[in-house]
C-alpha cells in the first residue's frame, strides 16, 4: 500500500484535474444548471422549404444527420 504525503496527494490531484479538466467543468456546470453540455434535447423549429432542402442535400453529401450539421455550424 502506498503512503501519500500531503504534497504528493496535491500533485496527484492536480494532475488528475488537469487531465480531466473538461469533465470537471461539465460536472461543475451540471451542479448549477442540472444539464450536461453533451446532453441532447429535441426541439421543434420552423424552417423555410429552401433551408430544409439545403440541409437534406448536405445530409446526403456528408452522411451526417441534419442535427449534427446544424450543431457544427452554430458551434
Amino acid at each position: 500500500m502506498m503512503k501519500f504525503t500531503n504534497h504528493k496527494l496535491k500533485m496527484q490531484s492536480d494532475k488528475i484535474i488537469k487531465k480531466y479538466k473538461e469533465m470537471f467543468e461539465a460536472l461543475e456546470n451540471y451542479d448549477k444548471t442540472h444539464e450536461l453540455s453533451f446532453q441532447r434535447k429535441r426541439i421543434d423549429i420552423t424552417l423555410s422549404v429552401g433551408t430544409i432542402n439545403k440541409l437534406k442535400k448536405l445530409k446526403a453529401k456528408t452522411g451526417k444527420p441534419i442535427s449534427r450539421i446544424i450543431e457544427e455550424r452554430i458551434s
